[in-house]
């Protein structure tokens, strides 16, 4: 056989093989769809200030929806966490996903964890990551000074976020971190809503990350509100959103 005919033979063998070795698990795995379970105060009208997050997780290559509270999230946060598992299910049945993964901030962890916990949600949430959230709550009228009016007479979801609540209480009965969901929890040390910052943890029972922004990035200092639009912060969760350590690129924007 001649020199090329030899060649001729060799390539055509190895481009066979190349079609039927199967791609890597790297490869072939594709990423969860990603929820957006957004805070207290915001809903149809209010909820712009997530849209960066938003596209930020989009352009990291998500499928992103972001949760809608027809009462802005003043009501009951089972109800909205109700909400979230009609999301869940809409979310998973048009993408053809198994899980999803939820990426929330401040009430929406709580909204999280009511769901995963009551309604089923933890065979069906790969990786939860909260940002500012309350977990063991936070003074009343800070609250009340910084997210309402003055004052939480009549709003529900303002009542059930303060230290010692009896929704709380509840949440936090038992295991705070359910199933073989992915749990990180990221907290803000300059944290005015959530204070101390260290109630946005949850206990450490090996299945949580709890990590503080300045513990890693100690220049950057985002507030509550600034956690939704720091890009370390974003660094921090896309990498846990990737099932990685959590490590901030500090200079990101």
């Amino acid at each position: 056989m001649s020199a090329r005919r030899l060649f001729t033979a060799l390539a055509v063998l190895i481009a066979s093989l190349v079609l039927v070795v199967p791609a890597s698990p790297a490869q072939a795995a594709s990423k969860d769809p990603v929820i957006v379970v957004p805070g207290f105060t915001t809903g149809p009208i209010v909820s712009v200030g997530y849209q960066p997050l938003v596209e930020r997780l989009k352009n990291a290559g998500y499928d992103v929806t972001l949760l809608v509270y027809p009462d802005y999230g003043l009501g009951d946060i089972n109800a909205n966490a109700q909400r979230l598992a009609n999301t869940v299910a809409s979310v998973r049945a048009r993408t053809g996903a198994a899980k999803v993964d939820l990426v929330a901030h401040s009430m929406g962890g709580l909204v999280s964890r009511a769901y995963i916990k009551n309604l089923g949600g933890s065979t069906k949430v790969d990786s939860l990551i909260t940002m500012g959230t309350p977990h063991y709550g936070t003074d009343l009228a800070v609250i009340a000074k910084f997210l309402t009016f003055g004052s939480c007479i009549g709003i529900t979801a303002c009542n059930q976020m303060a230290r010692g609540s009896s929704f709380l209480n509840a949440l936090n009965a038992g295991d705070d971190t359910i199933g073989n969901v992915r749990y990180t929890a990221i907290a803000t040390k300059v944290d005015a809503v959530v204070f101390p910052y260290s109630t946005a943890f949850l206990a450490n029972d090996g299945n949580i990350r709890n990590v503080a922004v300045q513990d890693q990035c100690w220049a950057r200092i985002p507030g509550h509100l600034g956690l939704i639009l720091d890009g370390a912060v974003f660094d921090g969760v896309n990498d846990a959103l990737k099932g990685n350590s959590v490590s901030m690129n500090c200079w990101a924007l």
